[in-house]
């Protein structure tokens, strides 16, 4: 008979809460009782640890098992309490020193022959463990790198049970091999210089990149608008330390950092297929609650390609997350809140044939048939669109040309020294970029010269833009003025921001 404790971490979207996994053995009828709001695979586990104990050579107790995961209240998933469970039910039949368990966290899945999985949500886990004081934390040893990137805690990575527990008794640690460290980006970076001509499309990219704005490439199949859109995170500045744990822990919860570099710099770049659902957009689930694209997105790109086509719903689902930067999955058992402050990119055909141009060549679409294509896209959320630009096809000449357009590299200069000069202008803020000025102080604080105001509240009269659009315009005159050195956005910077807004006439 006997009483022991270990601790172990459960998440809730990106918080972490540390948990009591307490295991008492006492007399009577052989069997196991698990307390604590488990889900059917924390319930599933007593088979998998069972098992896993018996085949790392430590003793069963043939008595009354209860084990109770604490709090209570606090819904708890996932098969990553395996490994707290195991050693907490060794160290109750006094087979582990009396104090091996304090002060350490330990998370873990275990197969049946008592080796540790990888798991996912390791690095928001440790985080967890080390704001409530814990000193070490024990992890499967697939995860060990990922576990490495916080300061400030003790990381153990082990192979199985056995080696768990022969730490906990000798305190030797085994040695990780290092080759299994992946710190790097696996996709090759793609550079801008790679796109021929479209000098309007280019700067519509740099002034969205300035300011964080969301953008709309209409145009024919072929003229380049994936190929746009997937060099954007090459002239975004690197992702500072905090974004890169942010963003790192988002894919750790989802499972998919072999798509992405262990502590990437570089910012996501997300692009759903036009057929995707719903809940695969936003993040979803029953009882563990993934990310969806607009999370896994977070301080990077969201690309949605062929965007009419995609189902009624999908694409009004992203309004809130684009007005709050984040968004929050409520289902019976938890509500959970992922960030999802993220550039939304929308690429589409100007009409169901695809082949409209600016000067209509080879589109044998109705007006009606174009509109009505088009309307696909709706209204409130185009007007949360800050850019809308038609992407021509190249000309022969720009293909055929020798001179390639600027690279990456120069553009992403640009784009840093201009967002030092926003960084600047908003020390004394919250927020740090144009697009996240608030609406309050764009007409006071942040207001354009006399002239571009005059000119912005013509328009407004006149009814061309919502104040939803003013806002807007304004926020983009200033990514423009910021790239051209202006310490005020002047009237030729807000002329030039609301005919990027406006877009061509294939808009209105």
């Amino acid at each position: 008979m006997g009483f022991a404790i270990a601790k172990s971490v459960a998440l809730s979207g990106l918080i972490g809460n540390l948990i009591d996994v307490e295991v008492d053995i006492a007399e009577g009828v052989p069997g196991l009782v698990l307390l604590g709001l488990p889900d059917a695979a924390l319930a599933e586990s007593r088979d998998r640890v069972r098992a896993a104990i018996v085949n790392s050579g430590e003793s069963w107790p043939n008595r009354k098992v209860t084990i109770s995961l604490s709090p209570a209240w606090l819904p708890k998933s996932g098969s990553n309490f395996d490994l707290p469970i195991a050693l907490a039910l060794i160290a109750a039949q006094n087979l582990l020193p009396e104090s091996a368990l304090a002060e350490i966290v330990c998370l873990g899945e275990l197969s049946l022959d008592g080796q540790l999985k990888q798991i996912r949500g390791v690095l928001p886990s440790v985080l967890a463990a080390r704001k409530n004081g814990a000193k070490r934390v024990i992890v499967p040893a697939a995860n060990y790198f990922e576990a490495s990137c916080i300061d400030g805690i003790e990381v153990i990575g082990v192979s199985s049970l056995r080696d768990a527990t022969q730490f906990l008794r000798t305190g030797e640690v085994i040695a990780i091999n290092e080759s299994q460290s992946e710190n790097a980006d696996l996709k090759p970076h793609l550079d801008l210089m790679d796109v021929a001509g479209q000098l309007r499309p280019r700067k519509a990219l740099e002034y969205a990149t300035i300011g964080g704005h969301h953008l709309l490439f209409i145009g024919p199949p072929g003229t380049g608008k994936t190929m746009l859109a997937e060099r954007i995170p090459s002239i975004m500045p690197p992702l500072t330390q905090a974004a890169t744990l942010e963003v790192t822990a988002i894919h750790s919860i989802a499972g998919n950092l072999g798509n992405r570099g262990l502590l990437s710099t570089l910012p996501p770049f997300v692009s759903p297929h036009h057929t995707t659902t719903t809940p695969a957009m936003v993040g979803g689930g029953s009882n563990f609650i993934k990310p969806g694209a607009t999370s896994l997105a977070h301080h990077g790109v969201l690309f949605i390609d062929e965007a009419p086509e995609c189902a009624r719903g999908v694409l009004d689902s992203l309004r809130q997350p684009l007005e709050s930067g984040s968004v929050t999955i409520s289902r019976s058992s938890a509500s959970i809140t992922y960030p999802a402050k993220f550039m939304l990119v929308l690429a589409a055909n100007p009409c169901p044939c695809g082949r409209y141009s600016g000067r209509g060549r080879g589109c044998s679409c109705s007006a009606i048939s174009i509109r009505r294509y088009l309307q696909k896209l709706s209204g409130p959320l185009l007007d949360r669109i800050d850019i809308r630009v038609f992407v021509e096809p190249p000309s022969r000449v720009e293909l055929a040309s020798e001179e390639l357009g600027e690279g990456s590299e120069v553009v992403r200069d640009r784009v840093i020294l201009a967002r030092g000069i926003a960084a600047e202008r908003f020390k004394d803020y919250e927020w740090k970029l144009n697009s996240q000025i608030p609406p309050a102080l764009l007409r006071k604080r942040f207001a354009a010269t006399r002239e571009g105001m005059r000119y912005l509240n013509g328009e407004l009269e006149k009814e061309r833009i919502s104040a939803r659009g003013f806002h807007k315009v304004l926020r983009l005159a200033w990514s423009i003025a910021d790239s051209l050195n202006h310490q005020t956005p002047t009237e030729e910077d807000v002329i030039s921001a609301f005919e990027f807004r406006e877009g061509s006439e294939i808009f209105n």
